[in-house]
């Protein structure tokens, strides 16, 4: 495994990463602004199980055959592209449908639950290939080929991003089902929450369609 001095390098720079804002943080801050930290905290550990899927398809170089074919990149981030757009579109949907809602004094409709929250974290972050891509370019550079086991070294370091990153998407589930706690009698300031995280998934599935593939 690596030594201490390039783990805890490694972390210090997957930390700044894990708090930089993408499709996994905004999907989780809708959810909990949508259905409470139950549904954020299960859509933080479905991003978890996607970013999972990506650590080991490293180091089996599965990760490195979808880069390396620019017909199985564009397909895959055309897919990701087209889910985001769809789930940003669906959030700022409901979030207008449940002030609309509100307005007329009528229930709401009942938030979409932490299993399905959780298999929409999962697909978020596994059909990202800029994931695939981070992890290939990023991992690599902190591995020691002379302690051997270069791809237990890969996965080790991928799960301690992961980890990071599940961490950061907890507290922002925590903190966004706070916001919707505590401005319960506020419904135009949690809409606005809602469509603003709806439009930033929307504008970074667009972003993921534009993506190129790495050469190199």
């Amino acid at each position: 495994m690596p030594d201490f001095t390039q783990l805890v390098l490694f972390s210090a720079a997957a930390l700044l990463l894990a708090v930089t804002p993408g499709p996994g943080l905004f999907y989780v801050a809708a959810r909990s602004l949508a259905g409470g930290r139950s549904d954020g905290v299960a859509s933080s550990f479905g991003t978890a199980l996607g970013g999972t899927v990506h650590v080991l398809a490293g180091a089996l170089g599965v990760s490195a055959l979808v880069l390396a074919s620019a017909e199985l990149f564009t397909a895959l981030k055309l897919a990701g592209s087209a889910y985001l757009v769809w789930l940003g579109w669906r959030m700022i949907r409901s979030a207008r449908r449940d002030a609309a809602a509100a307005l007329r004094g009528a229930a709401a409709a009942p938030p979409v639950g932490a299993a399905r929250a959780f298999r929409e974290g999962v697909l978020v972050e596994a059909l990202n290939p800029k994931t695939a891509a981070f992890f290939l370019a990023f991992i690599p550079q902190f591995l020691d080929p002379a302690q051997g086991g270069v791809a237990g070294q890969f996965v080790l370091l991928g799960l301690v991003s992961v980890a990071l990153n599940t961490l950061a998407d907890l507290v922002v589930a925590f903190a966004a089902g706070g916001i919707r706690q505590g401005a319960v009698a506020r419904p135009a300031l949690i809409r606005r929450l809602r469509e603003a995280s709806g439009a930033a998934t929307v504008a970074l599935g667009v972003a993921l369609a534009a993506a190129r593939r790495p050469v190199g």
